[in-house]
């Protein structure tokens, strides 16, 4: 079967927002046409992705696995698109996708002062898969935190963070002012392979709930900083190192090439 394109950006706005009625209204449809269109793409696909309440809206187990694969395609897509627009136009762009707390103005800066007729964006990378805008077409260039799937890309070694326990201001191990591993033994931990979540906005938001606590990066932390929530150094926790990543099976032009340059000596600490 064809893939709709505009029933996947519908169902990617209800997934987003766990909500028809603020879906229909990004969307600027009516809500029982988007109701409409969710169940007409269901019967396409032959499997329940929503399952209704009249409090929430909840994924399936195939509703969260579609709504992975609509962020890759409809970016993909919109990038596509946009190419094709800049060929049109004989522009030049770098598109750089960062990880959740990672700043990356400082190298767009530097390089845009040395090209400055070169257009720059920026994606961000999903926490859980920080890679797919490289592989998917969306970036040329990625500013990362590892752990990720290196395989056919080159990653040039940055930095290195700390991970902290994110947890709610009101649990017991919060009045503490630093932690072991051993003091997080018996607690939730919420991870990718403990629960799926669509955004590190949906964590935080989870943990504030009493869901669990999480090991996050320090910048991350900081970046997504809520009262409700405190996040604690653990002394003995791996870090995590930081890097610049590029596919390595694409001929790298001299654009690139001078932006990793740039980048690796304005991210890199002193």
């Amino acid at each position: 079967m064809d893939l709709d394109l505009r029933k996947l950006r519908y169902f990617a706005a209800v997934a987003e927002h766990r909500n028809f009625g603020r879906a229909a209204e990004q969307l600027f449809i009516t809500q029982p046409v988007l109701s409409r269109q969710i169940k007409a793409f269901e019967q396409e696909l032959e499997c329940a992705l929503l399952v209704r309440t009249t409090r929430s809206v909840e994924l399936t187990a195939a509703g969260t696995q579609l709504y992975e694969e609509a962020q890759r395609i409809l970016g993909a897509v919109t990038a596509a698109v946009r190419r094709v627009h800049d060929a049109e136009r004989g522009a030049q762009r770098l598109v750089v996708a960062f990880s959740p707390g990672l700043r990356v103005s400082d190298a767009i800066r530097a390089f845009t002062s040395r090209y400055p007729d070169v257009e720059t964006d920026v994606v961000p990378a999903r926490w859980w898969q920080p890679d797919a805008p490289l592989r998917d077409g969306r970036a040329q260039v990625g500013y990362l935190r590892q752990p990720f799937d290196a395989s056919g890309l080159r990653t040039i070694p940055i930095g290195h963070e700390p991970r902290v326990a994110c947890m709610p201001a009101t649990h017991p191990l919060a009045r503490r002012e630093k932690l072991t591993r051993a003091d997080l033994d018996g607690e939730t931990m919420l991870d990718a392979a403990s629960r799926p979540m669509s955004s590190i906005e949906e964590k935080f938001e989870l943990i504030a709930a009493g869901h669990g606590i999480a090991l996050i990066s320090l910048s991350a932390a900081r970046s997504y900083s809520r009262p409700d929530l405190v996040h604690l150094p653990v002394t003995d926790a791996p870090g995590a190192e930081t890097c610049l990543a590029v596919a390595a099976d694409r001929r790298e032009k001299q654009l690139l090439r001078d932006f990793l340059e740039i980048a690796t000596a304005t991210l890199r600490p002193t």
